[in-house]
């Protein structure tokens, strides 16, 4: 189910409030929680739901025996089942047809025939990414002492499966919702910031995003693309994921103020960085953190020398590029990145254009991000050869994105929002203001976003596929 869709706006989510606060004890709120959850993930493919359970089942038992006993041995035997059966199943759905297809090719080549392991074309499950880490660092952070188990199987599968984040984050750790999970407050002025965090992210996604998104598919289905086009068309790729990204991170964060929790926040005005280093403290912070704590520093990090840390920023990035996709172009976003933060750590963490004023750094940082995002957007590495030409003009200056019919209005989304990415507050930084005047021009918001949700189909959020 979308956030953005009428199923979920006018049915599930009315449901899940009066439920929650009017019809049940407190005691079964969670449990309540639990049954929308699935009733939310579900929608999609209820068939799937046994993958959430099992790995809920499988990690609330690992944690549990991890925290029971003293033995130092049967501690790792049980974090080793947990992090083995989230992965696996994660590696299965979303690596196996890659590697099974890589090494059909490979057999091809060497002349042993086609056809070693049979691809399953296996359909991933939504979320899948997000929910095999955000129940695998429970365990982890047992063994670790970071947290203590859960007070109970409900308890823990509410974290699991909380529907404003399970699909595509921000991945929120155990311990930071441990004690939300036992006692939390609720009141209106939470309510009022959680419904104005919904509604701006709703706008970022329907209003940005969803316009800005057909110049992005033109650019990158274009067979030979000039240089006016591939650079608008990069343009809009590079706001279209940023709205549609960090619009649902703002709705899954206001849906959890208005149910009493506090997730961290996901997105820092990341565009307005100086450095590649700065960039990734501020762009899905939630992963940029995960990866760190549970693959850099397990590593080694930047304890064991300055040859051993650029290994490991490249290293970590080429993972997290992987974690996307079971992609090659993934694998190359996340080495360009790696590299591109190991040069960084070689130059003191400084930016490539430290010695300019901050303005033109973030002006050379945010091309340096656009370059990246030609490795991730692009469906094959054909594509990729494609753009890149197109960006490097060889196809000479070509048709941008034409303005007539809607087009227009693709061209104003783009400039608004070039404009409130660098020069505008993000919604993190907006005050909710209990006022009527702020009511009314919330609710015009809301009405012009309603508005456009009937003329146009409800679209997927980007991170949906990862």
């Amino acid at each position: 189910m979308l956030f953005n869709s009428h199923e979920f706006l006018f049915f599930l989510l009315p449901l899940v409030l009066v439920g929650y606060y009017l019809l049940l004890p407190k005691g079964w709120r969670h449990g309540w929680l639990v049954a929308c959850s699935y009733v939310f993930y579900g929608w999609w493919d209820y068939r799937y739901c046994g993958l959430l359970l099992l790995a809920t089942l499988i990690d609330y038992i690992a944690g549990g025996r991890i925290a029971a006993t003293a033995d130092p041995v049967r501690k790792k035997r049980w974090l080793c089942l947990s992090i083995c059966s989230d992965m696996g199943m994660l590696g299965f759905f979303k690596y196996y047809d890659l590697g099974a297809g890589t090494l059909n090719a490979v057999a091809h080549w060497a002349g042993a025939g086609a056809g070693v392991l049979p691809l399953l074309h296996l359909i991933l499950p939504v979320g899948i990414s997000f929910y095999t880490f955000q129940s695998m660092s429970y365990s982890i952070d047992i063994y670790r002492g970071h947290a203590r188990p859960a007070k109970s199987f409900i308890d823990f599968a509410c974290y699991v499966s909380l529907f404003p984040q399970l699909v595509a984050g921000p991945i929120v750790r155990y311990h930071e919702l441990d004690n939300q999970l036992r006692v939390r407050s609720h009141s209106w002025a939470k309510a009022g910031a959680g419904l104005t965090l919904f509604v701006l992210g709703l706008a970022k996604k329907v209003v940005l995003a969803d316009a800005v998104a057909p110049m992005a598919d033109w650019g990158f289905s274009q067979a030979a693309i000039g240089l006016a086009g591939a650079w608008s068309s990069l343009m809009a790729y590079t706001l279209q994921i940023y709205f549609d990204f960090s619009g649902y991170s703002d709705m899954a964060v206001g849906l959890g103020l208005m149910l009493g929790f506090q997730f961290p926040q996901n997105f820092h005005s990341p565009y307005k960085s100086a450095s590649i280093s700065e960039f990734w403290t501020r762009w899905h912070i939630s992963l940029s953190s995960w990866l760190r704590d549970y693959l850099y520093v397990p590593l080694g990090g930047n304890r064991k020398g300055a040859v051993r840390t650029y290994v490991n920023l490249f290293l970590t990035m080429l993972l997290g590029g992987l974690w996307h996709g079971a992609s090659w172009t993934f694998m190359l976003w996340g080495a360009y990145h790696g590299a591109l933060l190991a040069l960084e750590r070689m130059n003191g963490k400084r930016g490539f254009g430290w010695r300019l004023p901050r303005p033109l750094q973030v002006g050379l940082t945010f091309v340096l991000v656009m370059f990246g995002w030609v490795l991730f957007r692009a469906p094959t590495l054909d594509g990729l050869a494609r753009m890149s030409k197109g960006l490097a003009g060889f196809h000479g200056w070509g048709n941008a994105y034409p303005l007539a019919e809607a087009g227009a209005l693709n061209w104003a989304a783009l400039l608004f929002g070039l404009a409130l990415v660098f020069a505008a507050k993000n919604t993190w930084e907006i005050r909710w203001q209990p006022s009527c005047r702020w009511a009314a021009g919330l609710a015009l918001l809301f009405l012009i976003c309603l508005a456009v949700l009937l003329v146009n189909t409800s679209s997927p959020f980007l991170y949906f596929q990862f």
